[in-house]
Formats: C-alpha cells, sequence, structure tokens
C-alpha cells in the first residue's frame, strides 16, 4: 500500500508508480504525482525508451575495477584516459562527486570513489569503503599526490583524517580541498567557481603523531 492517501483518488498502476517515485530521494508525494502523470501524457515510445534507459542502466553499469567509479566496462573512460595525469588521485565520497570535480575543469589526474564515508553512527567503518582497493594503486610508487576530497562535514573529515594516516607512512603526500567549500555541505551541490578554487587552494593533512606506548 502507498504510504500516503492516494489510493482512493488514483488507479492502482498509477498509485504504484506515484509510490514508487516517491521512494527516491528527495522526490516528495506532490513531486511524485507530477512525475507520475508527466508520464501518462508521454508518448508511448518515449515512454518505453525511457523504461528501456532505466533497465539499461541496472544491465549494463558496472564499477570500474581501478577507481570505483560508475562505468559500462571493467575500465572507466577516465582510467582509460591516457592523457589524464597519473600522478595524482582525487579521493571522493560518491560516483556523482567525480561529475562535480570534473565539471570545475581545473583537475586533470584520476580518481578513486570510496562508496561513502566513516560513519560509525550508521555502521560504516573502514572496510565498508574502497580504502584497500586505494592502498593497492599506491603501491608502485606511480602517485605522489592524494586529494582527498571528502565533504567538510564531521564524517567527511573523519574520513580524511584516516586516510591520512592511513598511507602517510607510504611517502604520497596527502592534501585537503581548501575551505571554500562551506561547512557541512556536499561537495556534489558545490558550484564550479567554489570547487575550482577548493582544488586550486588545497592544503597538505598534517600527520598526527601517536604514542607508541599507548
Amino acid at each position: 500500500m502507498p504510504s500516503y492517501d492516494i489510493a482512493t483518488s488514483a488507479a492502482p498502476p498509477v498509485a504504484r508508480l506515484i509510490e514508487a517515485f516517491h521512494r527516491l530521494p528527495g522526490i516528495g508525494p506532490k513531486s511524485a504525482q507530477r512525475l507520475t502523470y508527466h508520464l501518462i501524457r508521454m508518448p508511448k515510445e518515449e515512454a518505453e525508451e525511457f523504461a528501456a534507459a532505466i533497465l539499461g542502466v541496472k544491465e549494463r553499469v558496472v564499477l570500474c575495477e581501478t577507481c570505483a567509479n560508475i562505468a559500462e566496462s571493467p575500465e572507466c573512460n577516465i582510467c582509460g584516459d591516457l592523457q589524464r595525469d597519473g600522478t595524482r588521485i582525487c579521493v571522493v565520497e560518491e560516483p556523482l562527486d567525480v561529475l562535480a570535480v570534473e565539471r570545475a575543469r581545473v583537475f586533470s589526474g584520476r580518481y578513486h570513489v570510496l562508496h561513502g564515508v566513516i560513519s560509525p553512527v550508521n555502521g560504516i567503518g573502514p572496510n565498508d569503503l574502497k580504502l584497500r582497493e586505494l592502498l593497492e594503486r599506491l603501491r608502485d610508487g606511480t602517485v605522489t599526490e592524494v586529494i582527498v576530497a571528502t565533504n567538510p562535514n564531521l564524517e567527511g573529515e573523519a574520513t580524511a583524517m584516516y586516510i591520512q594516516q592511513l598511507i602517510g607512512p607510504l611517502g604520497v603526500k596527502v592534501t585537503r580541498l581548501a575551505r571554500g567549500l562551506p561547512s557541512g555541505s556536499d561537495i556534489e551541490y558545490a558550484d564550479d567557481s567554489t570547487l575550482a578554487h577548493a582544488l586550486e587552494s588545497r592544503t597538505e593533512i598534517p600527520q598526527r603523531r601517536t604514542d607508541p606506548a599507548k
């Protein structure tokens, strides 16, 4: 049954579609209804093309074996581009963040997608992220800088510090995006100029010294 009262005013197929849209992030009841009735008015050919696009994503999209970005083959377009700078890796939380950084048009290196951040409250630890794969990419010494572009919130900062502690001993420079990004915001929603400034003004993350006796 739908989670809100539309059953009395909509045919069952319409109610199911509204409910399906409503389950998408950021889509409220009214937006779900507008999208549904837009599809109803859409020509059958366009509706079939829309449905085929959704199925195509589910059937053909995979994760890049190198950077874990969204791809259609084992290697994404960025990893397969020999013109990219292989000495720098920009670490982001989600695939959408790759698109955001690319829009800034100031970064020519490669990426690594964590698919989340460390969040004990949500039961997400380091082992749940693509950190082991990141370490493997640093083994051959090609990479000289890792730019940590996690979101400037509590979880993003904690993840950035963990990454610094993890790969700092390898001798790889670890930098963080500058504070041009508002605290608590998401990389995905940053405007191009702000993100470009943050990339160009990135700072190195200081390595914390721990007492081996503790």
